[in-house]
């Protein structure tokens, strides 16, 4: 069910990320939104270009979807360097990094999405590379094994993740730029989908581009999902204008409300109140009723339904709000203590 999500800020297909490609801006002067970054990241690269030095290493991390790629990109760019792009869950040995590394040029830039997800032998084959721009790599094997000491070009890399609590403290401490990236505001999505839709040559009317921003959960990525799936809708069911009409009716078919919430959204959230009384309830407990997996509610379903104050996290276990209750229509009943006893197993329901 979450694999599909329309409002799912994780990139659905290769297809799609094709298309965002061609969406992304590419110098700094054109990104939208995260202004504190971004002014970090000018003032750090206009002083490394002033000393005619390769940039410190950098690590992008926030919810998906927010433009980690998109910025890892626009540095590439912005320092006339080259880049190439890969994968933690891709990197599987000390030879997959050391095909990247050898390749890589002064000033280049090596970007490691899901960097968290690095396996612990590689993490420890960069750590060499990342400080002192060398490395030690082994050939052959038993009698005939030689370590041969391998310099490397002065590069950056730049490493992005959603689960930053994930990275080892070895690995985070070598990063000198750590930026976390925050979901953007409706007026900055709309700014983006208005860029969006001037690339695309799609005419909409006045209110629409509010519209699609306003259900886009904070999530550039998002935005630009609901735009296609609204462009197609217009194109098939209307005369391909973006009106009011033809918006609401394509938001509704994708089952998106007015805060940008989706079918599994409103299941964990009833789920929340008719099976366990409104909380608190365990993570796996949820995931179970639901049928989910567990990181996919705690990495695709809560970040949003926290920030817009539906959900709690508490040491018990999770729990809904009376605005989450509000805007469901539901009534909420608070489970009542026994005696002052603890429910059982109720310290272990938040773990």
């Amino acid at each position: 069910m979450a694999i599909d999500r329309v409002i799912s800020g994780q990139s659905l297909s290769e297809a799609e990320e094709s298309f965002n490609v061609s969406l992304r801006p590419r110098h700094l002067g054109e990104c939208v939104g995260q202004r504190k970054v971004i002014e970090k990241l000018s003032i750090a690269m206009t002083a490394a270009k002033g000393r005619g030095e390769p940039l410190e290493h950098i690590l992008f991390y926030g919810p998906p979807g927010l433009g980690k790629t998109t910025l890892a990109n626009v540095v590439a760019h912005e320092m006339g360097a080259n880049i190439r792009s890969t994968s933690g869950p891709a990197l599987t040995k000390a030879g997959d990094v050391m095909g990247l590394l050898s390749n890589v040029g002064t000033g280049d830039i090596l970007f490691i999405d899901e960097v968290h997800r690095l396996s612990t032998p590689v993490e420890e084959f960069i750590y060499p590379a990342m400080e002192d721009f060398k490395v030690d790599f082994t050939v052959d094997s038993g009698l005939h094994a030689k370590t041969i000491n391998f310099p490397l070009k002065r590069f950056t890399l730049i490493g992005a993740t959603t689960r930053a609590g994930l990275l080892s403290a070895p690995l985070r401490s070598r990063f000198g730029l750590l930026y976390h990236l925050e979901f953007y505001s409706a007026e900055e999505l709309t700014q983006i989908v208005d860029r969006s839709a001037g690339l695309l040559n799609l005419s909409c009317e006045e209110g629409t581009l509010e519209l699609i921003a306003g259900r886009s959960r904070g999530t550039p990525r998002v935005a630009n999902r609901l735009l296609k799936r609204v462009r197609d809708y217009a194109q098939v069911k209307g005369s391909g204008v973006l009106s009011m009409e033809i918006v609401e009716r394509a938001l509704k078919m994708e089952q998106i409300d007015a805060l940008g919430l989706d079918e599994l959204d409103r299941a964990f959230l009833r789920a929340l109140v008719n099976v366990y009384d409104g909380g608190p309830a365990g993570i796996e407990a949820i995931a179970a009723t639901l049928g989910e997996e567990r990181d996919t509610l705690e990495d695709v379903v809560e970040p949003y339904l926290l920030q817009i104050g539906f959900v709690r996290r508490t040491r018990r276990g999770r729990e809904i709000t009376k605005c989450a209750c509000d805007h469901l229509g539901l009534k909420c009943m608070r489970k009542k203590s026994h005696g002052g006893q603890p429910e059982l197993f109720a310290g272990n329901g938040g773990q």
